[in-house]
């Protein structure tokens, strides 16, 4: 049989012209006039498709805009090649959203204030919030203050404003805090809280925590040898609220007769071969802050009417070593300041004529009509024999009666050059400061009390005559007095 021939299939040449999806892609005429052309060689393309290239790499920046969204990426030189977009930019990231108090806030939208309004992280208002001061605050010279908006600030607020759930949820380890967070927390807790810092909140921070239900001994030191380097105790805004200056010295000053809880190193025996039945010498009883020399007594003026002159003499029997005590908006001195308005009738003969007296020492009109400043004097002289080493004062507020500091009354006055010789710095700033819409009778007055200052300045250097230490009375200036808006 004849074998078959096997038929070969026949390849043509391959078409020197370029492929219609090259010359369809072009956008010059000139390209387009090459494509209609026969028999292009291939350099011909290859330096068409190099002219369309460099022509894709002056393409705008904003072509981004037009690209797809969710577009793959890929490499540059490939990019320009195929004339696609470039890769959008990525969006900028958003500012970061801080609070009014310097917190940064979580990313997001703000949370709706429904949901704040049951959260316990919602601003508190009342006992709990920050109260915003009514009056001149004036820090303790030398007091520790941590920085503003630093990790200490932050931490020492937040504990002031949850008070009530961290005296009780970390009773055992306030009393562990560094003696200089101890101060400053004390501080905060008469700035953030409602009612400023009472007895009990001295009571958890400076002494250690004991259990009522046992009777057992706390095996710690006495807590007056811990506190030794306590020097400040700054009250300012608490007297008046939850604070009274008997309970106070109460916890300051313990009783002799009251048994400490704390084991001491004076009730340990030194050797066991001491008899059991021989009596122990019983210890003095040391205060709570044996050390302390800066105290600040100051008052809210609202608060004004709660505390009593008569107290702080029995107080300041105790504390002969204050170096710098503020008596910030303390009202006048006097022993009976509810007596003011009251008077009793005084029968003075035979023929039923009687006599009326005023039952205090002070009247409605002593100081206006009369200018008696006597129970005044009085008082603040008693005062200085008992702080004798004050050597900084702070009196802001108190121009309405700084005049008994000059006053002399039956040959009664304030001993500058022997009691209070050693003071060098007094503050006497008015505590107020007049509007812009002031009228003139009260920028008169603003000027009046601030050269109250300089007057008493003037007396205190007049009475040491060259004795006792330089005097220094700061207060406003009356030329800057209308840069404030209200009270500071």
């Amino acid at each position: 049989m004849p074998k078959k021939r096997q038929q070969f299939k026949q390849y043509s040449k391959p078409q020197s012209t370029a492929p219609a999806s090259l010359s369809s892609g072009s956008t010059t005429p000139r390209a387009s006039n090459h494509d209609d052309q026969p028999g292009r060689s291939v350099n011909e393309l290859l330096a068409d498709l190099r002219r369309v290239s460099l022509r894709s790499q002056q393409v705008p920046e904003n072509s981004s805009a037009f690209a797809a969204p969710g577009a793959p990426t890929v490499p540059p030189a490939i990019r320009r090649i195929l004339r696609l977009p470039e890769t959008p930019a990525p969006p900028p990231r958003r500012p970061v959203r801080i609070a009014p108090n310097g917190r940064r806030l979580p990313p997001g939208p703000a949370a709706p204030r429904s949901w704040l309004s049951q959260s316990r992280y919602a601003p508190k208002s009342g006992s709990g919030a920050h109260v915003s001061d009514s009056f001149e605050r004036r820090a303790l010279p030398g007091a520790y203050a941590p920085s503003r908006r630093s990790l200490v600030d932050i931490t020492l607020r937040r504990i002031a404003e949850d008070w009530e759930f961290q005296r009780s949820y970390n009773r055992h380890y306030l009393y562990s805090l560094p003696n200089h967070l101890k101060v400053a927390l004390i501080t905060y807790l008469g700035m953030c809280h409602g009612n400023g810092v009472s007895v009990a909140d001295l009571r958890a921070i400076l002494q250690p925590y004991v259990d009522d239900n046992t009777d057992d001994e706390v095996e710690e030191h006495d807590p007056s040898t811990a506190n030794e380097d306590i020097l400040h105790l700054d009250l300012t805004g608490s007297l008046g609220r939850d604070l009274k200056l008997r309970e106070l010295s109460d916890l300051l000053f313990r009783p002799a007769s009251t048994k400490s809880p704390y084991r001491t190193q004076s009730e340990l025996q030194d050797s066991w071969d001491t008899p059991a039945s021989q009596p122990s010498n019983p210890s003095i009883p040391r205060p709570l802050l044996p050390n302390i020399t800066h105290l600040s007594l100051a008052i809210d003026p609202k608060h004004a009417a709660a505390v009593s002159w008569r107290h702080l003499l029995s107080f300041a029997t105790r504390f002969p070593t204050l170096t710098h005590l503020s008596l910030a908006y303390w009202p006048e001195p006097t022993l009976t300041p509810n007596a003011k308005l009251a008077s009793f009738v005084v029968p003075t003969g035979t023929g039923g004529s009687s006599r009326t007296l005023r039952y205090g020492g002070t009247g409605p009109y002593s100081h206006s009509l009369d200018d008696d400043w006597s129970e005044a004097v009085l008082v603040l002289r008693r005062l200085s024999k008992s702080l004798y080493g004050l050597e900084w004062l702070d009196l802001t507020g108190c121009v309405g009666w700084a005049t008994a500091l000059m006053a002399v009354a039956e040959h009664d006055f304030v001993d500058w050059a022997g009691d209070w010789g050693k003071i060098g710095t007094v503050l006497l700033y008015p505590g107020y400061k007049p509007g812009l819409d002031a009228g003139v009778s009260e920028t008169e007055q603003f000027e009046k009390d601030v050269g109250l200052a300089a007057k008493l300045e003037r007396y205190i250097r007049g009475r040491r005559a060259g004795r006792g230490r330089p005097i220094d009375v700061e207060t406003d200036a009356v030329g800057g007095w209308n840069l404030g808006v209200g009270i500071a």
